[in-house]
């Protein structure tokens, strides 16, 4: 069973930086990684996905080339790095595992539990 384990969310102003961390144990059938965030009151939302055999990766337009997800394979650990933040980015962000790389929530079998991402004006 896979279990997947987010750090590194907290508080910053607006054009801060965070950078959350994704670190995943146990039993992996995962060949793709995925961060999704939700907001109060909003739909759960992609923001990016990548492989971990070939690093490809994907991402949202509200957050590309603000945003970067890269993985570490030796320590099975997937990296959310957030520059240039807004307001609008404030949510709850999740990791997450699928089998294919995808943007459909539905697809990814394995969630953390969330980390608290909030960003001042």
């Amino acid at each position: 069973q896979v279990q997947l384990v987010e750090s590194g969310g907290g508080l910053v102003q607006a054009g801060g930086s965070l950078r959350l961390s994704c670190a995943a144990s146990g039993r992996t059938f995962s060949s793709a990684m995925g961060w999704f965030r939700q907001a109060p009151g909003k739909e759960r939302e992609f923001v990016a996905h990548i492989t971990w055999s070939v690093g490809s990766t994907y991402y949202a337009d509200s957050v590309k080339g603000r945003f970067t997800i890269s993985t570490d394979n030796a320590k099975n650990t997937v990296y959310l790095q957030m520059n240039s933040l807004k307001p609008e980015d404030t949510a709850v962000y999740y990791c997450a595992a699928a089998r294919v790389a995808t943007t459909r929530a539905l697809n990814y079998a394995t969630w953390g539990q969330g980390t608290q991402v909030t960003v001042s004006s």
